[in-house]
């Protein structure tokens, strides 16, 4: 895991990503998601809890050029399921299962995001408080050509206690933007949401990092704790 942490922290632009797994005492769930930007868009944008979940937003609406692709809600819950992606497949998903539908099944009625020739993959993680399982999908090209999708999913039944799996949209930076590659990689977890938000931040680039948030599902009550810091406003509780 050291190893995995080191990659993640060298790494200047791995993009959007998340780490689900477990505190290391088994307490409580854990969520991460950030997000970071190169262009000027991108990085007008916070993250903003609300009562549906968190979302992001505009720092400086005036300066924000294209809303589509940048403007979503990063988290959903449907009674025990709690939904975190990188993009308007959180909605996708927990449509569907308000309907009775699965995770997978949701995610296969959608693809990577148009905008060749980065063709950004739209990764997403699923938890269920219930039974501490979740799951981590990628939609991606294979080397940036728009005609050959590769979707994968990655089930993890019993989540390890002081690990989580990480996935982001990217290897690295370059042009065009290379796609993460292989299976979630493992990285260790702190006991406090805090803890986590400290550490994974201090990971991300400092010139590209633009929000992160850490969530934490009370594996006893199902309370959750969020916290969230934002490059742009300061930070939030």
């Amino acid at each position: 895991m050291q190893k995995n942490e080191q990659y993640l922290r060298e790494n200047v632009y791995p993009g959007r990503g998340i780490v689900l797994g477990a505190t290391p005492s088994g307490a409580a769930l854990v969520q991460v998601y950030w997000i970071m930007g190169r262009s000027e868009n991108s990085r007008n944008r916070v993250f903003v809890e609300t009562a549906d979940g968190v979302k992001t937003e505009a720092f400086d609406p005036s300066k924000m050029i294209d809303p589509s692709l940048v403007i979503y809600y990063v988290t959903r819950t449907v009674g025990d399921k709690h939904i975190v992606t990188n993009g308007d497949q959180t909605d996708t998903v927990a449509d569907f299962l308000k309907k009775g539908g699965t995770f997978e099944a949701a995610l296969l009625t959608r693809c990577y995001e148009p905008d060749a020739p980065n063709c950004t993959p739209r990764i997403s993680g699923m938890t269920d408080a219930a039974t501490g399982a979740y799951s981590l999908s990628i939609l991606k090209t294979v080397g940036n050509d728009e005609n050959c999708e590769e979707k994968a999913f990655f089930t993890y039944k019993t989540p390890i206690n002081g690990t989580g799996h990480c996935i982001h949209t990217y290897d690295g930076d370059g042009s065009p933007l290379p796609s993460f590659s292989g299976e979630p990689y493992e990285v260790s977890l702190c006991e406090t949401a805090r803890e986590n938000a400290e550490k994974f931040w201090d990971m991300l680039d400092r010139s590209n990092r633009v929000s992160l948030l850490v969530k934490h599902i009370d594996c006893a009550s199902g309370k959750v704790e969020t916290v969230i810091v934002n490059r742009n406003g300061g930070e939030e509780k």
